[in-house]
């Protein structure tokens, strides 16, 4: 279904499939975008805070970021956007965790200059299974009216 910005309410909640990240694909990721000794050393990781490898917080922000576009809710009214506000990397993200990806409208705003557009404000929070929290933010994303 189609949707434009008036179509979206405050409070409207949307659930996304889970994705599960091998200690493959956090090493790829990390070797090519986050080099950090905690995504990339076994050894150096298991002496660290964590107690082992970790998932990069940025491979977490774009696989939840993903994942919530995937659903197609947003397909319509995306007219992308300026940016991110309140990132946070709560906890973790282990070899072998599924994150689920949630997201909520937070605000809906019909722009005063362009009647064909507004601004929608998505938090977006991921959850491992467990039900962790373990990454939360707000995708400001420029929002198509019908």
């Amino acid at each position: 279904m189609d949707r434009y910005l008036d179509d979206f309410s405050v409070g409207d909640k949307f659930l996304a499939p889970g994705f599960t990240l091998s200690e493959g694909q956090i090493l790829d990721y990390a070797l090519t975008y986050d080099p950090q000794p905690i995504h990339i050393d076994a050894l150096h990781a298991a002496e660290g805070p964590y107690g082992g490898i970790i998932a990069s917080g940025f491979q977490t922000l774009s696989l939840c970021f993903r994942m919530m576009i995937q659903t197609r809710v947003f397909e319509t009214v995306s007219l992308g956007g300026p940016g991110l506000d309140e990132l946070r990397f709560l906890a973790p993200v282990r070899p072998g965790d599924t994150i689920n990806t949630e997201a909520e409208i937070v605000s809906v705003t019909q722009s005063k200059s362009k009647p064909d557009r507004g601004v929608l404000k998505i938090q977006v929070s991921g959850f491992n299974q467990h039900k962790d929290k373990v990454i939360s933010f707000i995708v400001i994303m420029m929002g198509r009216r019908q």
